[in-house]
């Protein structure tokens, strides 16, 4: 049994039903089985103060030994992979291609630094075709392997609402940035905190990285 069939044996009914039938991946595997995970993710169109607060955001964790986990798109994503390798820790990208495609280009040297030093994922095999529906597939796997999702600027049709109501439905911890809740704008992130999720601000989030748990770390090599 290979280290993916490993993982996706241990998980849990509702897990396996929201899980890929399986992945393929390049890296260090051991990121996806000790740890603490949480993924940032956000717009494509980040906006300067976005920029600020993911870097921040992610400097914080990876000062609490917690691996970032992102989907190398655009914008958000791209800011908490670079941001992790720069404050000296590890990140995760699940991707929404095949190993050996890269999307955007213009990340294509980050991907292969990812996948060198850190952990790369896709569900998708090699030349599997790139269509709208995989990135919605991809953010259910990114809430999978995550303990907790950071949504950090977002608008009312953005795909990162995708992830937030996977993380829901896996009954993992959702954050939403404060100044999402409070844009008018914005009504998916409203109806989120009536199932479970929570505002994240600066004054309580030590709190909550404290109080957060190991929910998919599984010490697979001690089975």
């Amino acid at each position: 049994m290979n280290k993916v069939q490993r993982y996706l044996k241990q998980l849990t009914v509702i897990e396996r039903k929201n899980s890929p039938n399986d992945f393929f991946y390049e890296g260090d595997f051991s990121l996806l089985e000790v740890g603490r995970r949480v993924a940032v993710v956000g717009s494509r169109k980040v906006s300067d103060i976005g920029i600020r607060r993911v870097e921040s955001i992610v400097k914080r964790l990876v000062e609490n030994g917690i691996t970032v986990v992102s989907g190398l798109a655009e914008g958000v994503d791209t800011v908490a992979h670079s941001s992790a390798i720069l404050n000296g820790g590890h990140t995760i990208s699940v991707i929404g291609t095949s190993l050996d495609q890269f999307y955007p280009k213009k990340n294509t040297e980050l991907q292969k630094q990812i996948a060198k030093d850190h952990l790369l994922i896709s569900q998708f095999p090699k030349g599997y075709p790139t269509t709208p529906k995989n990135f919605p597939m991809r953010n259910r796997t990114m809430a999978l392997i995550s303990d907790a999702t950071i949504i950090v600027e977002a608008s009312e049709k953005s795909g990162t609402m995708h992830q937030g109501w996977e993380a829901l439905r896996l009954g993992r911890s959702l954050f939403i940035l404060e100044s999402i809740i409070e844009d008018h704008n914005i009504s998916w992130a409203k109806e989120m905190l009536g199932y479970g999720a929570e505002i994240l601000t600066n004054d309580n989030f030590q709190d909550i990285i404290d109080d957060l748990p190991y929910l998919t770390s599984k010490e697979l090599y001690a089975i």
